[in-house]
């Protein structure tokens, strides 16, 4: 069993300055991997258990010259990693990042392609089903529990009102939701070994990508105007407290 496991690297959260303009500065703001993909790639270990192979795949520009992230990755479990770094992914849409990924996974070859539900900035969730469209694979989202058969995979998604259960024939691309695992913490001793482990880092060509034209272009980010705090106490559990409470939260709403 060979898995894939994707994943997008992500400023970090806490070190992102809103200007005065409200626009977004990331100076400061140093790599990671986005929250969503931890559970993929946990579930990708878990499921390849002793036997399997695992591999981390990732795209972008220049995010991934960060060597601590390819550490952080490699040490969570993955027995190799395959970067596809290109100036032209630099803050890549998801059609994009979808074609380089596909070309990226067929090359390196897989019985089980594995996403997170989103990536941690865009939270955009389609490059994992737009991966599958261009593959033609079975592919499913949301999936909350994932059981390997005899040349199949058996998935739960969990719904608003039920629980589905389906059975895919591999090779499947999967879109994990955050509910499917707790991902663990690397040891010392896998972050040690996680130096001694194979990167392979191709451009746009090694895979034979060339951009195509886009369906949508990201114009700006404007960042919304932060409300003034109206700074209204109510110091009573009276009915009548209770009953203003309910129309200030009225209006707010509306």
């Amino acid at each position: 069993m060979k898995i894939i496991t994707c994943f997008k690297l992500v400023p970090e959260e806490q070190d992102i300055v809103v200007t005065a303009q409200r626009t977004l500065n990331f100076d400061r703001a140093d790599a990671k991997i986005s929250q969503f993909d931890l559970n993929a790639i946990e579930a990708a270990i878990q499921l390849a258990g002793a036997d399997g192979q695992v591999a981390a795949l990732s795209v972008g520009g220049s995010l991934l010259d960060n060597t601590k992230v390819r550490k952080d990755v490699l040490s969570r479990g993955p027995n190799e990693l395959f970067l596809v770094q290109d100036a032209q992914l630099d803050n890549a849409l998801p059609k994009d990042t979808a074609q380089v990924l596909t070309a990226a996974a067929r090359k390196i070859g897989f019985d089980l392609l594995l996403f997170g539900e989103g990536s941690g900035d865009l939270y955009a969730q389609q490059v994992g089903l737009l991966v599958g469209e261009m593959l033609q694979l079975p592919t499913v989202n949301a999936v909350s529990q994932i059981e390997l058969l005899d040349n199949r995979v058996r998935v739960e998604r969990t719904l608003e009102e039920e629980v589905e259960i389906l059975e895919l024939p591999l090779p499947a691309v999967l879109c994990v939701t955050s509910d499917i695992n707790a991902p663990k913490i690397p040891s010392m001793k896998a972050i040690l070994g996680a130096g001694k482990k194979p990167v392979t880092q191709w451009k746009a060509d090694d895979i034979s990508w060339q951009r195509t034209a886009p369906h949508t272009e990201l114009a700006q980010i404007h960042v919304p105007p932060q409300a003034e705090r109206k700074h209204i106490i109510l110091e009573s559990d009276s009915p009548e407290a209770i009953a203003e409470l309910a129309e200030h939260l009225k209006k707010a709403l509306n």
